[in-house]
């Protein structure tokens, strides 16, 4: 596949949607997402970039999703209901959605969500022709989905290989029964599935009429408790329990020094090849069909796949697997047609060297991070003098590493006057007189960290690649307390909000010029 459609050279925000404002607790497909648009379109910013947009599972990693197809119920705008007459405002005030404005309470949304919305449900006419149309067109994927979360929630929620043989093992006889005792809430879930879906519609044609493009977000693995391992255990590595026989994980990298075990359980390849990965197929079409532009999680995985065993205590105990590469590739292009690819090949190149040859091949933008080129020498090809060509993303940081200025911040707190010095020299910003020789704790001022972080910004801004990417946070010039991830840890992630930040009008028009002056 050759991407023969190139993306118009711009830049653009990387921000979850959850992450936007609002009154009920996370961001949702409503009236601040439409305003965010408004604010990119006016800061001449041609892309936003999203996290994946399914259900969460076990961790709320957005990563690990129990659906490798639906959306997160979560985002469903609630007034649109109201609007659509299913809710009144008053019932949404009744609930609690948290008291903090820059974090997601997701103990709350799992409670209050799935009460609000079978409220409105109980409304929804079912025989409207549009939901009727939605059902039938996306009946390869939501048929099983509806009857995952139905059965899963009759069983308390415990896992799909905890639930009685017959409904773990989908024999036919016990399937039909549950689809005839659990009816209403399979249609449910149907139900609310539509709501994203055609809210997600809307929300997608006004960005397009506003000139942004959106970048989706697929991950590469799915989690164990998911619709999509339940109803297709023959294409994922499990014994004869259901259980994985491997999960995937990560060395050390960039991300994470000490590795990372993420748990999933890693396909079965060949199984894969030989039905022409018609999941993944479906898959990359269905993302296709709802973005503009799609990012594909840890591209190194279909090249090769790093995995442990079950209860693994290090990831130094995993190993690397062969995966599917080019057949992989020659499959997914069909079903992604004209639609621009970027994948993520963001950690060990030199122990996967298979996938340069891929993105070469098949013409794909790669990943190239700012943060990561900093202490690793003037050879280090995150740096944009080592840049090849233009077909990249540049990021400054990324919703797994530190923020801009939590990483100056880090810097000067362990003493890396190398790397400060060199980013310093590199960015034509002259902090020697707040440098130490000494190796120890390093003083910088506010003024000097935003200012570096606003220069890292302009690099970005000023490289050859085609996109240039900024996350939410390095905008704000915010620290390491507003980090969207730590990889490696189970507990505080992915719950980040805007809450009451705001993009000065000195930021605005900073952001304005940069897009003048580099074409962006």
């Amino acid at each position: 596949m050759k991407n023969i459609k190139n993306p118009v050279r711009g830049a653009g925000i990387l921000m979850a949607i959850g992450s936007l404002p609002s009154e009920y607790g996370i961001g949702t497909l409503g009236k601040a997402a439409y305003n965010f648009i408004d604010l990119l379109a006016d800061m001449k910013m041609r892309y936003w970039q999203i996290l994946p947009t399914g259900p969460l599972s076990f961790g709320n990693s957005p990563y690990q999703p129990i659906s490798a197809f639906a959306g997160n119920n979560y985002l469903i705008d609630l007034d649109e209901l109201v609007a659509a007459g299913l809710l009144e405002a008053k019932e949404i005030r009744s609930y609690a959605w948290g008291s903090d404005n820059q974090d997601i309470d997701y103990a709350n949304m799992y409670h209050n969500r799935g009460l609000i919305l079978r409220k409105a449900y109980k409304r929804f006419d079912k025989n409207n022709e549009d939901y009727i149309a939605f059902v039938k067109d996306n009946e390869y994927w939501l048929k099983d989905y509806s009857l995952f979360r139905a059965i899963k929630e009759s069983n308390a929620d415990r896992s799909w290989t905890e639930w009685e043989s017959g409904l773990k093992d989908r024999n036919p006889q016990a399937l039909k029964k549950a689809e005839s005792d659990l009816a209403d809430s399979i249609d449910f879930y149907s139900f609310c599935q539509y709501m994203f879906h055609m809210q997600w519609n809307r929300l997608h044609d006004y960005s397009k009429g506003k000139g942004v493009s959106i970048i989706g977000d697929v991950s590469l693995y799915v989690a164990h408790d998911s619709a999509d391992v339940w109803a297709h255990r023959d294409i994922f590595l499990l014994d004869h329990d259901g259980e994985p026989s491997l999960v995937s994980a990560m060395p050390s990298d960039e991300f994470s020094p000490k590795g990372q075990i993420w748990g999933s359980p890693v396909y079965n390849w060949e199984v894969m090849d030989a039905d022409d990965f018609s999941w993944w197929r479906s898959r990359m079409g269905k993302a296709c069909d709802m973005f503009d532009l799609v990012r594909l999680d840890h591209f190194i995985g279909a090249v090769k796949y790093y995995a442990v065993s079950p209860g693994a205590k290090s990831s130094d105990s995993g190993r690397w697997y062969k995966g599917p590469s080019r057949n992989f590739m020659d499959a997914i292009s069909s079903a992604m047609k004209d639609t621009f690819l970027i994948v993520d090949d963001a950690g060990p190149r030199t122990v996967v060297p298979g996938v340069k040859k891929l993105i070469d091949k098949w013409g794909l933008t790669c990943s190239r991070i700012l943060a990561f080129g900093w202490d690793r020498g003037s050879d280090n090809d995150n740096l944009p003098h080592n840049y090849k060509d233009s077909n990249i993303v540049i990021y400054t940081t990324t919703h797994d590493t530190q923020t801009l200025s939590g990483y100056i911040k880090s810097c000067a707190l362990e003493g890396k006057t190398e790397a400060l010095d060199f980013m310093s020299r590199y960015l034509h910003t002259d902090i020697s007189d707040e440098l130490s020789d000494s190796g120890e704790k390093i003083t910088l001022s506010d003024e000097t960290v935003e200012r570096l972080n606003e220069e890292n910004i302009r690099l970005a801004y000023s490289s050859n690649a085609v996109l240039a990417i900024i996350p939410i946070q390095d905008i704000f010039g915010l620290g390491n307390e507003s980090r969207m991830n730590a990889p490696s840890t189970t507990f505080g992630n992915w719950q980040w909000r805007v809450g009451t930040h705001k993009i000065s009008d000195k930021k605005r028009r900073f952001l304005i010029d940069l897009a003048f002056l580099y074409r962006r």
